[in-house]
């Protein structure tokens, strides 16, 4: 197969220096970053701790090691999840936002070859979200977006998202979709099961709201990637055809029979199984499949390169998987 250079499009960073500050311009949720060992650290927003919190994920050296032993030539960058801070007034959100944005910036300028970024927006104010997806993108050179799948309960397709969507498509943003605050979540306390199952499903909600509250349709050229091999998107988005011709409600903004609505999204590839993967890239594409890790978080993916090399699909498959599809979204072209 022929070198290409290998795009994770699923990682997370928030360095000491990030921690410290957001702990400046908003001492009532204090980010802080408090070792465990030579591996890990405890990270507290707010006063809600999520340990390990690994040291890849704010120690710049340690992460390019680990890239490096990955085989990954270049991490897209976002922020952690834990501070997208979208509980907060609009205005604050709107400061740590850019906070966190003007920061990825600065390690992408600092590691040009190794980094791109995308931003983290105040998603619970849509307007200022368009604001500072425009200044992230125009002034600060970052590819995008990563949002939560849902804000603070609020669906994707609410109508007062719609000017992220305009701007968003206008500027060929890159747009990723990533779990948080699941639904459910009083009957996973048990097992981890708020991640293992409230991840992908709280994708697979934001993804069946985007299609069938019609943002899709408004924006042809949105390019929407959904997180952990797109939760069960690929896997019920045929159900989702046959309601629509079988029920009045899923026709309520979609006017036309639904056909191949898995392949209106891309697809990162955790999913932590070879022939879950080729099913996917079967159904899909490999043309709408792209590499990603979760770095530095314990359900990522650190062996994606290798897991991608070892499938059973063609060269050229690989090669659009592990960086050539990525290379063109980022770039701002579908």
């Amino acid at each position: 197969m022929s070198k290409v250079r290998t795009i994770d499009t699923h990682t997370h960073v928030l360095t000491e220096e990030t921690a410290a500050l957001l702990r400046k311009e908003a001492p009532k949720v204090p980010v802080t970053i408090t070792p465990i060992d030579a591996a890990s650290a405890t990270l507290d927003v707010g006063g809600v701790a999520y340990r390990p919190y690994p040291r890849g994920g704010f120690d710049v050296a340690h992460r390019l090691r680990d890239m490096d032993e990955a085989g990954v030539d270049v991490h897209v960058l976002s922020v952690t999840p834990q501070t997208y801070l979208y509980n907060q007034e609009a205005a604050l959100a709107a400061t740590t936002a850019a906070i966190q944005n003007d920061q990825i910036a600065k390690l992408v300028r600092e590691n040009p070859q190794r980094f791109m970024g995308i931003a983290t927006l105040p998603m619970q104010a849509p307007e200022k979200a368009a604001d500072e997806l425009r200044r992230a993108m125009i002034k600060l050179g970052l590819r995008g977006t990563m949002f939560a799948s849902n804000i603070m309960g609020k669906n994707l397709d609410d109508p007062s998202f719609e000017p992220l969507w305009v701007t968003a498509e206008e500027l060929g943003a890159f747009v990723f979709v990533h779990p948080n605050n699941v639904a459910g979540a009083d009957r996973m306390k048990s097992y981890y099961l708020n991640n293992l199952i409230g991840n992908p499903l709280d994708t697979t909600i934001g993804a069946a709201c985007l299609y069938f509250g019609g943002v899709l349709d408004r924006h042809p050229k949105l390019a929407v990637v959904l997180a952990h091999g797109g939760g069960f998107t690929p896997y019920q988005a045929a159900r989702w055809e046959h309601g629509w011709q079988v029920r009045p409600e899923p026709k309520k903004n979609i006017s036309k029979q639904p056909t191949n609505i898995a392949k209106r999204f891309y697809y990162d590839t955790i999913l932590h199984s070879a022939p879950v993967l080729e099913f996917m890239i079967g159904h899909v594409g490999a043309d709408r499949v792209m590499l990603g890790s979760d770095y530095p978080y314990d359900m990522g993916m650190m062996d994606c390169v290798r897991h991608v090399r070892s499938l059973k699909i063609s060269d050229a498959d690989k090669a659009t998987i592990l960086g050539a599809r990525a290379e063109i979204l980022l770039s701002g072209k579908s």
